[in-house]
């Protein structure tokens, strides 16, 4: 299996970390079991689904745009910015230690472990999160798919996509389908969401590259003026969502112990950011030639459909809606996949419990804990429905995961700066992508969310459960964050990790295998 799994890679040029072998030679344990099969095509099939644009475009767009009214052009732009940034330091850091913990690792081991373990949580929490609002999507779409169809009542029950509990009960369905999928085998993962995309991709560039043409709403200047957007939290809150719309392209550094040479990893992740900026940029432009803002808004999770309908008839009209669903149904999967596996890297360093390096002998996947996984993504739908509304969940839900994320992403861009800074006096070319642009993102990203907390916190005096409270607003990733705290105490001195001591990853007990799935 891949010789860097938990080993140290040197470090490079201008690397400030001293190499020292691990106690069990060039694989841990349980490293043997994971395939080692995918190239760099299978990569990008992993985080493209991840970073779902389709979803992000059908359903992202309005949400955000909500926020920062007809700029969303400009705002994708900008949010690509740091973006860009973060993934130049994830590239350089995957160049000297391939490692599926990817962040949870780079920053456990550059600047704390607490933090190393902030970052795997954040990693954990949030795409769970994800998962429990992603299901309730895929339920809404099959849902708005059957109204196309003719179908809107079943057994004396009014179909409704705007109900979250219709829409929850459909989507657990699909859950558990993907999630067996996830277990059989990453391969297969990737091959069926290598299909998924090309539709997706096919139907995305014919109607937006149509709407683009035919659109009745003429071009403005105003679409890529950001100094137009009505305030400083409008324009913060805008970005965050836009960076929440690009998250998911560093799926492809955590299946690095699974693929034919982890630098295959990095090519994916860029390849997948330049692809959804042009997919974003031609996404956004298209909607706002061919709907008004009062439009964009009000459709919620229904606004890819609403954007086919006024662009074809049916059944030409249906295929957004179709792209939209299988989208769905591809980020489920895709989600499932890298969580675990960070989940495994954890759990071989004792900061999680030992059911996580579970591998299965048949599929060689981490079985268990990708069942574990997909239940709690169910649970956690489950409770969503305290929001009635598919569209208010959304919101709630996008927010508190672009918080949390612009935390994740500035502490891995710092550890690559920590990491890289003799390049400063040693290349100054090199330290500009592997230290500056890093420090760069991961001020604007920390600043960003720094400042949209604050006037969540200052747009409330009491708590409800809406997405219009801010108090709401705050409590959502600000929960995310304690818990990691709580989560990091317990691994420190219940479990007594010794990647608390070291913030390296040290031989855990041998793993368990699952009987065969």
């Amino acid at each position: 299996m891949c010789r860097h799994w938990g080993r140290r890679a040197p470090l490079g040029e201008g690397a400030t970390v001293t190499d020292s072998p691990t106690p069990y030679g060039s694989d841990p344990p349980g490293a043997a079991s994971l395939k080692k099969s995918l190239g760099v095509v299978d990569g990008f099939a992993i985080a493209a689904s991840s970073t779902a644009a389709t979803t992000s475009i059908g359903i992202g767009l309005g949400v955000t745009a909500g926020a920062v009214g007809l700029h969303l052009p400009i705002i994708m732009l900008l949010g690509f910015l740091p973006i860009l940034g973060i993934a130049s330091a994830y590239s350089r850091l995957n160049r000297v230690e391939p490692n599926m913990g990817s962040g949870y690792v780079w920053v456990g081991r550059s600047l704390s472990p607490w933090l190393g373990f902030l970052v795997g949580w954040i990693g954990i929490v949030s795409t769970v999160v994800f998962l429990s609002y992603t299901t309730t999507v895929t339920g809404s779409a099959l849902l708005q798919l059957a109204g196309e169809g003719g179908l809107h009542t079943l057994a004396g029950l009014h179909l409704d996509p705007d109900s979250t509990a219709q829409s929850t009960a459909l989507g657990i369905a699909v859950l558990i389908a993907v999630t067996f999928t996830a277990i059989t085998g990453i391969r297969s993962a990737a091959n069926l969401q290598k299909y998924l995309l090309v539709f997706e991709y096919v139907v995305l560039l014919g109607f937006c590259g149509y709407g683009l043409v035919v659109g009745p709403h003429p071009f403005s200047l105003d679409w890529i003026n950001p100094f137009t957007i009505p305030s400083g939290q409008q324009l913060a809150q805008g970005l965050l969502l836009s960076v929440f719309c690009y998250w998911g392209f560093e799926s492809s550094f955590s299946v690095n112990e699974e693929v034919r040479d982890p630098q295959d990893a990095s090519r994916a992740g860029l390849i997948t950011l330049f692809t959804m900026l042009g997919l974003f940029l031609l996404g956004s432009f298209a909607f706002q030639r061919v709907l008004s803002l009062d439009e964009l808004t009000g459709h919620g999770a229904q606004g890819l459909t609403y954007f086919g309908d006024r662009l074809a008839d049916q059944p030409l009209a249906a295929l957004p809606l179709i792209a939209l669903t299988f989208s769905a149904v591809a980020s489920l999967q895709s989600g499932v996949i890298p969580t675990v596996r960070g989940m495994f890297a954890m759990s071989r360093d004792r900061t999680l419990g030992p059911l996580w390096t579970k591998v299965s002998p048949r599929f060689g996947t981490p079985a268990a804990g990708t069942v574990a996984i997909g239940c709690v993504a169910a649970a956690v739908a489950v409770l969503s429905l305290v929001i009635p509304k598919v569209g208010d969940l959304i919101l709630a839900s996008v927010n508190a995961i672009g918080v949390v994320v612009s935390v994740y992403y500035a502490l891995t861009a710092l550890a690559a700066a920590a990491r890289f800074r003799g390049l400063l006096r040693e290349s100054p070319s090199e330290a500009l992508r592997a230290v500056v642009l890093p420090v760069l993102s991961a001020v604007a990203l920390l600043g960003l969310g720094g400042y949209l907390c604050w006037s969540f916190y200052t747009s409330a005096d009491h708590f409800e459960i809406s997405p219009d409270n801010g108090w709401f607003m705050l409590f959502c990733p600000a929960a995310m964050l304690l818990t990691g705290v709580g989560a990091a105490a317990w691994a420190k001195w219940v479990r007594k990790s010794p990647y608390f001591v070291t913030g390296r990853s040290l031989a855990p007990a041998e793993p368990a295998v699952t009987e065969a799935a």
